[in-house]
């Protein structure tokens, strides 16, 4: 039997529904898997709301990154076989047990990448990867500021950015987030609970602000974030943790030094399997090198995914979280 977790109706965590399903044998082009771990985003929490439509409609299975095993492939798959150590993050669904899957979303997992590790890394990793080669080329002697530094994606920015040779400025909501940033690689952690990020910034840097900001916060550090950036240099709006932003001026960006905005997601770069290949065999290289590491600080059974969420939503989680089948 085949277990998941089913949306009916948009809400709160209580719309979280623990299901038996059935899973067909795979298509082609489709390769079904066995889940050994699979990762919890914020960004489950905006298609559950309904912020976020998801593309098939009500009722929908949430969750985009998981780790697991291939049980069986379907007509014109040649690169998997049945047994493989498989992950992903990015294809909507994963909060199941079993699962059918296009398999040209799936990568084949090194040895030096537990399940677990993979599951809490795929989606974070990836972003955090198009955020720091693509979006901006970081390089030694930048000056970046991270918001929710504490968080899943915010450690491995911190970490990776640190390692280029970034100078990395972090916020945080509570003591011990700060102190969990400071260890993985930031130089700098502002408690925006209590202090002004932007006064912080501005003294931290003499004045000179930052290269770029990285803010998956929204709503909660918007416009602040702004003040905070170099003149040409670049706003990074990623997510939504605190709501989406609303009133964004672009005006605002002439005023403050002819900054940059953006507004990317992890789909665009990896669209293609030369770009998802490319992008997550970087995290390979960084996190099985020790480079990055992964601290999976929570797990929850699958069934117990709706405390997931209400421990996510009150910032009562650190790091990554892993729903284990």
């Amino acid at each position: 039997m085949a277990f998941a977790i089913r949306v009916h109706e948009f809400g709160g965590p209580e719309v979280l529904k623990y299901e038996e399903v059935t899973v067909g044998p795979p298509g082609p082009g489709e390769a079904k898997i066995r889940h050994t771990a699979i990762g919890l985003n914020f960004i489950d929490t905006y298609f559950r709301t309904g912020l976020y439509q998801p593309a098939g409609g009500l009722p929908f299975i949430p969750g985009n990154e998981a780790a697991g095993v291939v049980v069986e492939v379907g007509e014109g798959v040649s690169d998997l076989r049945p047994g493989d150590r498989v992950a992903y993050g990015a294809s909507t669904g994963s909060y199941c047990t079993e699962r059918r899957i296009p398999a040209a979303a799936l990568v084949k997992l090194p040895n030096t990448i537990p399940d677990e590790t993979a599951a809490a890394m795929m989606l974070k990793g990836m972003t955090a990867r198009y955020l720091l080669r693509q979006t901006h080329k970081v390089k030694p002697g930048d000056t970046i500021l991270v918001h929710a530094a504490a968080g899943g994606v915010g450690l491995i920015l911190c970490q990776w950015a640190s390692h280029i040779g970034a100078t990395v400025i972090g916020t945080a909501g509570s003591p011990e987030k700060v102190a969990l940033a400071k260890a993985n690689g930031a130089a700098y952690v502002i408690d925006y609970s209590k202090d002004d990020f932007v006064a912080q910034v501005k003294e931290i840097t003499d004045g000179a602000l930052c290269d770029v900001v990285y803010d998956g916060v929204g709503q909660a550090t918007y416009p602040g974030s702004l003040d905070c950036i170099r003149p040409r240099g670049l706003f990074v709006s990623f997510g939504n943790a605190s709501g989406p932003i609303t009133n964004f001026n672009l005006l605002s960006l002439s005023q403050k030094g002819s900054l940059y905005a953006t507004r990317p997601t992890l789909n665009t770069h990896i669209a293609t399997r030369e770009t998802l290949l490319a992008t997550a065999n970087d995290l390979f290289d960084v996190v099985g090198s020790g480079v990055v590491k992964i601290a999976v600080e929570q797990r929850y059974r699958l069934p117990d995914a709706a405390q997931a969420h209400r421990d996510l939503e009150a910032r009562r989680t650190t790091g990554s979280t892993v729903l284990l089948p």
